[in-house]
């Protein structure tokens, strides 16, 4: 008989090298299993060796028996369950790794693997828990383990008090820095994790996890150009990951490079075709690039593989196309009762509803639903009105005729970007659709670049203890310009046919105007105004995906809308002429001497296809995607008018506005 401690000796060379030389290790057991036939250990290494070598079939007849025997060996129930994970049997691998990690709650990768195996059955809810887990249980140092337990919990507060203290006196610790950044990011602060994962790969720059996280945070902001080519270096390390190919998808479709998303969405849902979430970012770019009924599909199919469809719905009612049936209607009012839906569900399930009880004509009922979505998405985002008038008077406090006067010549000269501003739902993806209908321009989408460039501006002057934007009197020539050009090179990823001219539709940028006129001087500026009560209440029964959190009360959008007026007053007043003013009613009134008069003001020349705008084949990712592939109609103009007994909110928040708006 062999002696003892060559056997054991054998077992952990075995073992040491499964990670890495799987057939080396499965010689060395043989050697074992020679002398000790039925010894669990070897048995258990000779069935991981076999699966890492591609045998799954031959690994499940070694380890099911195993697992059977030793119900309580958490190795043997974790390797059961990523064998049968292998061969397809998602059921039996669920069960054997919740066993496992029912016995070790730190076994990291047992997590990993049920996360993985949750994600492919499609329940991303289960998969998000087991991520979670994963990231808790891979936390080593006894010190970080309770911010890991908070975060784990969803107790960010404590998280973030627990890990802050560590870091007074451990400043260089990357991990307890991804775990910092970690909760700024599930906080929705992504300008803060963005810095965070940033200097935690100054101190860890081999940590993927980061890396990723980074991208994310890139994603989050929009900011697809960054994180594509950090992604793209994670997929040369694993090209197989669906982490990776999902956030590249986002980050490509961010840039408008859309054959590339498609691609990745495609393959993507053959190897997940149970993921709803999937096929719901899939519907989302079928709608971009105007494949409507394809869209539409793609979102029932998310609807029908959901535990909480209201996304998938809200998706088909934010089309304006699909109407929804009794059935439909029926799963909505169930899925609204249901006391253990999440709070963003549940917004989606009331938009939704509100849209079929629109179309139905039941005003009230629709009404109300809006509401209740509206009350939701404002508890959950921090807005104060009085903080964006502030800032409307700052900005017209430094930007003077004077301020101007004194720095003619400042700025990039380029006459190349169109910016389109005004409140959402007024007209701009109209606007942008008849001018991108010219040889000469190329529409783009709402681009974040001017908001961050304002951002990193005003954190500059923080840093400086000077007030923002009072800090730009300070640039130089030199410094405005090159501002200016950093804009057109920061958005030259969103421009892919080479056209001289490009827009920027971002409406909110009408809270940057200052800035825009200092650093691109000769740059085009587009009023996009429709009546308050009109685009008012279109943006109330908007759910956005993200952004514009004034509109989910009816007072902030009046102040809001004041507030947009008074900006655009100023400007006429300083700089007169420098902006042009598109009224979405006279547009939809008298469309061909409003074009004439918008390609006048561009310095275009007309083009007859400006008016069969309807025609250009181009994506669109806003929720008008729909309208300007069709002609002009009216139909849309007075729809606010069968809500008008519950509108007295905004209407109060007006003010004059209400009456003076077109001046």
């Amino acid at each position: 008989m062999a002696d003892p401690s060559f056997l054991n000796s054998a077992i952990d060379r075995a073992a040491a090298l499964l990670g890495t030389h799987p057939a080396r290790a499965e010689r060395e057991v043989a050697i074992v299993l020679k002398a000790l036939p039925n010894d669990p250990r070897a048995l258990l290494i000779l069935a991981s060796a076999r699966r890492r070598l591609g045998d799954a079939k031959g690994a499940r007849t070694i380890i099911e028996p195993l697992a059977r025997a030793y119900p309580r060996a958490v190795r043997t129930q974790y390797e059961y369950g990523v064998v049968l994970a292998a061969l397809g049997d998602v059921r039996g691998a669920i069960t054997a790794l919740t066993q496992a990690t029912s016995l070790n709650h730190d076994l990291a990768e047992a997590w990993r693997a049920l996360g993985d195996v949750l994600f492919l059955s499609g329940d991303i809810d289960g998969a998000e828990v087991a991520y979670a887990e994963l990231a808790r249980a891979s936390v080593i140092n006894p010190a970080l383990k309770p911010a890991a337990n908070a975060i784990c919990a969803g107790d960010l507060n404590l998280a973030d008090t627990l890990l802050r203290a560590h870091l007074k006196h451990h400043q260089q610790d990357a991990e307890a820095l991804r775990m910092l950044a970690e909760v700024a990011m599930r906080d929705q602060r992504f300008e803060d994790a963005e810095v965070l994962f940033a200097r935690c790969l100054e101190l860890a720059p081999k940590d993927d996890g980061a890396r990723f996280s980074l991208a994310e945070t890139f994603v989050r902001q929009q900011n697809g150009v960054s994180a594509i080519p950090i992604l793209k270096l994670l997929r040369q390390g694993d090209e197989a990951d669906a982490a990776y190919r999902n956030l590249l998808a986002a980050a490509y479709t961010l840039t408008g490079q859309d054959d590339e998303a498609l691609h990745l969405y495609e393959a993507l849902l053959a190897d997940f075709p149970k993921q709803a979430n999937i096929w719901m970012n899939y519907g989302h770019l079928l709608r971009a690039i105007g494949r409507s009924q394809d869209a539409m599909s793609a979102y029932r199919r998310s609807a029908a593989l959901s535990k909480a469809p209201g996304d998938a719905f809200w998706s088909l009612a934010n089309m304006k196309l699909a109407l929804f049936s009794d059935e439909d209607i029926a799963v909505l009012r169930d899925q609204a009762a249901r006391i253990d839906l999440l709070d963003e569900d549940r917004a989606q399930v009331r938009y939704a509803l509100g849209k079929a009880l629109e179309d139905r004509g039941e005003y009230a009922a629709s009404f109300e639903n809006y509401q209740a979505g509206a009350a939701i998405k404002r508890a959950e985002r921090v807005y104060s009105a009085a903080d964006t008038t502030s800032k409307v008077r700052k900005a017209a406090e430094t930007f003077t005729a004077r301020f101007f006067a004194e720095r003619t010549g400042f700025g990039s000269p380029t006459d190349e970007p169109i910016f389109i501003v005004g409140l959402p739902r007024s007209g701009s993806t109209l606007i942008e659709q008849i001018l991108a209908s010219h040889s000469l321009v190329e529409g783009t989408m709402e681009l974040p670049d001017i908001a961050q460039l304002s951002r990193s501006l005003e954190r500059a002057a923080e840093e400086a203890q000077k007030a923002y934007p009072q800090s730009l009197t300070d640039l130089s020539a030199t410094e405005a310009r090159l501002l200016g050009q950093t804009f057109i090179d920061q958005t030259q990823a969103h421009r892919h046919i080479g056209r001289p001219r490009f827009i920027d539709k971002m409406p909110n940028n009408f809270l940057y105007l200052g800035l825009i006129c200092l650093i691109l001087p000769n740059a085009k500026i587009i009023d996009a105004r429709r009546h308050p009560l009109g685009s008012g209440f279109s943006s109330f029964k908007q759910l956005f995906a993200q952004g514009q959190a004034f509109s989910y009360d009816l007072t902030d959008i009046g102040l809001y809308y004041r507030d947009y007026v008074d900006v655009m007053r100023h400007f006429d007043q300083v700089l007169p002429g420098r902006v042009h003013r598109v009224i979405y009613e006279d547009m939809v009134e008298d469309t061909d001497a409003e074009v004439r008069r918008l390609l006048d003001y561009c310095g275009l020349p007309f083009e007859e296809g400006c008016l069969r705008f309807y025609e250009t084949n181009r994506t669109v990712r806003t929720v008008s995607s729909e309208q300007v592939r069709r002609p002009i109609f009216r139909d849309g103009i007075d729809q606010w008018r069968n809500f008008e007994p519950w509108l007295d909110p905004l209407k109060a928040a007006l003010g004059p506005a209400l009456e003076t708006w077109r001046d």
